[in-house]
């Protein structure tokens, strides 16, 4: 039986999984793909429905008992951070958002996890889980005071006549010195070897790399109406080095953040992970 694998959409996931979805990496073993928001696997995740699923960073101390966090194909990085925007009107130029209402895509999403370290101290009257294409036409028509987005929003927020209140990658790189741990590959324990499995995905992300235009067609297919400058872009952001090896300095990322979580009881507190 093929082994159940859920990703995103979006560009990067369509581009790093493409071989390996494809049946193009030898040895690997048959996929069956299912496309989610990455708040939907969060979810998902806790219920065993997927042998590979990526998940947020934030998720996983709900979830590593059931999983084994696999060192490559996920999604971390510099300059790639969330946004919290508002309509530029001045009314939380100062950054406190109290009495404010705000939409995030994700309960148990890394971006609304930097948002609630960042807003400790001034923290919202009002927080709404909306679907993540709603978010930026609700803040322009005045239904949120502000928005959480990610992905692709940064390069088109202007065109809602947004403004980036702040950039929370820049605040935590600024804060930590680390990359931010977005999105994380995840293996079912019993189900397939965690390390059998991040092979496939290396080579899967190197072939990508290697020969581009082999997954053009899969992942304009997939990108949910971006124009293709746009889903360029995505790709050069979100695929980089930590995407082929976490390495010391992802896992330091990713164990910062978690423990950051927990030491404000975000979170409950998990092993660290490099170990």
């Amino acid at each position: 039986m093929a082994l159940s694998l859920a990703v995103s959409p979006c560009p990067n996931d369509t581009f790093v999984f493409h071989a390996l979805v494809h049946g193009l990496i030898p040895g690997a073993e048959p996929v069956e793909l299912t496309f989610a928001d990455v708040d939907v696997t969060n979810t998902a995740a806790e219920r065993g429905a997927f042998d590979l699923v990526k998940v947020s960073f934030a998720a996983l101390p709900w979830l590593l008992d059931d999983y084994d966090l696999l060192p490559c194909g996920g999604a971390l990085g510099r300059g790639c951070g969330p946004l919290v925007l508002t309509r530029g009107d001045g009314r939380f130029a100062d950054g406190d958002l109290s009495g404010a209402t705000v939409a995030v895509p994700g309960d148990r999403t890394t971006a609304y996890l930097l948002f609630r370290l960042w807003s400790e101290k001034h923290p919202p009257a009002r927080i709404e889980v909306v679907p993540f294409h709603q978010i930026m036409p609700g803040v322009a028509e005045g239904r949120f005071d502000a928005g959480l987005v990610i992905h692709e929003a940064r390069f088109t927020y202007p065109r809602h006549g947004l403004t980036a209140l702040v950039d929370l990658g820049e605040w935590w790189e600024g804060d930590t010195g680390l990359p931010i741990p977005l999105g994380a590959i995840l293996a079912r324990k019993g189900a397939v070897d965690p390390a059998e499995a991040a092979e496939w995905i290396r080579k899967s992300v190197s072939m990508a790399w290697a020969d581009p235009d082999a997954s053009r067609e899969f992942v304009l297919s997939n990108a949910q109406e971006m124009e293709p400058e746009v889903v360029q872009q995505h790709i050069g952001l979100y695929v980089n080095e930590f995407t082929l090896d976490l390495g010391q300095e992802g896992f330091a990322a990713a164990d910062a953040l978690l423990g950051r979580a927990s030491a404000a009881g975000i979170t409950p507190a998990v092993k660290p992970l490099a170990g």
